[in-house]
């Protein structure tokens, strides 16, 4: 693994200027444990959250300097790791790292989860689905919400599939005489314009904040431990040979503390998920995935 060693006192983290940042690589292929402390570089495109700054500190008690590099686009981070210019990443779910390998070629791994984030429908002025049938909802159409909002308003009872428990639904795949409502794809930046129109409308978290719109005013969300919201729990990810790396691993644990799942929670507004699951299953989830992405 493509590790820096210190072995003079290290400061607790390195965050680099916000933006896209071009990665050196002048690691050394010294393994994560013995004495001194690890460097290691994560990328992320969300550095100036709270829970960076305290994840930062944790991993200084372990002598682990964490060097985070934001990027602020969410293309470039996996190329980045692949090529060994990060040990690890922390910005995508499992879904849109199971479409980087197959689209790439290349074979990047789960070390472990995060959280996920509910997807939820929002329907201004109203507290519950009470009257919504034969309304018109926008859904986002990009490739890592469509089919996922197409399975809220099919655990809402809403919409009926053609073809049962299907993981990326399109809108092609819905049955329109079973359904209660219809369903409009449209870019995603736009269902917060549709919500304050009065239409109801399911929007992902990274338009909440920029549209005014709290969590609290969702009238229905996905399970997050059900089948279907698998592909959505975010990661950290490696590249394959480096899965099973001690200091990526403690990583991960730190992750799940409670000072850093309280720092999630402030910043997500108290709508994150934590997710703790074995390694060896996410990666089965990531090959699945990855079959039915080809």
């Amino acid at each position: 693994m493509r590790l820096t060693r210190f072995v003079a006192t290290a400061a607790a983290a390195t965050i680099a200027a916000t933006g896209l940042v071009a990665c050196s690589n002048d690691s050394s292929t010294d393994g994560a444990s013995g004495d001194g402390d690890t460097t290691i570089k994560i990328g992320t495109t969300d550095a100036d959250q709270q829970a960076w700054s305290v994840f930062s500190d944790l991993a200084a008690e372990e002598g682990i300097t964490l060097e985070i590099i934001p990027f602020s686009d969410y293309a470039p981070v996996n190329e980045a790791l692949a090529q060994g210019e990060l040990d690890v990443n922390k910005f995508q779910h499992i879904k849109y790292l199971a479409e980087y390998n197959v689209g790439s070629g290349e074979d990047l791994k789960v070390v472990g989860s995060t959280e996920i984030y509910p997807l939820a429908l929002f329907w201004k002025d109203h507290t519950s689905l009470d009257g919504i049938e034969g309304q018109d909802v926008a859904i986002p159409n990009d490739p890592s919400n469509q089919g996922r909002a197409i399975n809220v308003l099919v655990q809402a009872g809403l919409v009926t599939l053609a073809e049962e428990d299907l993981t990326d639904p399109t809108p092609a795949d819905i049955d329109t005489e079973a359904s209660k409502v219809n369903v409009t794809p449209i870019d995603a930046a736009q269902t917060p314009t549709v919500f304050e129109e009065g239409r109801p409308s399911i929007i992902n978290n990274s338009w909440l904040g920029r549209a005014g719109i709290t969590p609290e005013e969702a009238v229905f969300e996905d399970d997050p431990n059900s089948t279907q919201a698998e592909p959505y729990i975010n990661v950290f990810a490696s590249r394959a040979e480096d899965i099973s790396d001690p200091t990526l691993n403690k990583l991960v644990e730190l992750w799940h503390s409670p000072e850093v799942t309280e720092a999630v929670a402030q910043d997500s507004e108290g709508t994150a998920v934590q997710v703790t699951r074995d390694q060896a299953e996410l990666n089965d989830v990531l090959a699945r995935l990855e079959e039915e992405s080809k």
